[in-house]
């Protein structure tokens, strides 16, 4: 027999999924690259496909180029997920550039400084936040390197600006990354 107080918690769930909405789009060739979740308890949005490197508040290096998709790898995205408790924003953008990596990396010391201090790091990325947001971004330890030459750093950790290079053929890949959490 159902109670009165078992009914309380269904009505709740059937509220909070019709107060859900996910939207998701294509791409000119048919492949999801975007899905919106909006959720009462928050919200979280993936895009794919982003060109601008705006986007990760850094300057596109003169004559590089988007990297191309693969089909296992996708070459940008923005991810934010929003919640009352917490939010992260994730932007990243792959370039690929027909001059060499201490080309792409001096440029990069001079465009990041405009952010503060840049830190000079080797290795891949180590986005572990060990230390309190609003302290400077440092080289932690980050493993086998995943194939980057060299990191760059800047801001702090809750708000940090990085660029990572390694040689490609006579040229360079490189990515541009904005990561804001808080």
């Amino acid at each position: 027999m159902w109670k009165p107080s078992c009914l309380i918690p269904a009505a709740i769930l059937v509220c909070l999924g019709a107060a859900c909405s996910i939207k998701t789009g294509e791409n000119d060739k048919g492949k999801t690259n975007n899905v919106d979740i909006h959720t009462p308890f928050g919200s979280l949005s993936v895009h794919t496909g982003i060109t601008d490197a705006k986007d990760t508040g850094l300057a596109l290096y003169p004559g590089a180029r988007l990297k191309q998709d693969s089909d296992d790898e996708k070459s940008s995205a923005h991810v934010d997920i929003a919640s009352p408790l917490f939010g992260v924003k994730v932007v990243a953008l792959k370039f690929e550039s027909d001059d060499a990596p201490d080309k792409v990396l001096d440029f990069y010391r001079k465009d990041m400084g405009r952010y503060g201090s840049v830190v000079d790091c080797t290795g891949g990325f180590d986005w572990s936040h060990r230390h309190e947001g609003s302290a400077p971004v440092s080289c932690d330890a980050a493993g086998p390197g995943h194939g980057y030459r060299e990191e760059l750093k800047v801001g702090t950790e809750n708000n940090q600006h990085i660029v990572t290079v390694k040689p490609s053929g006579n040229g360079s890949e490189f990515a541009l990354v904005y990561v804001k959490t808080g």
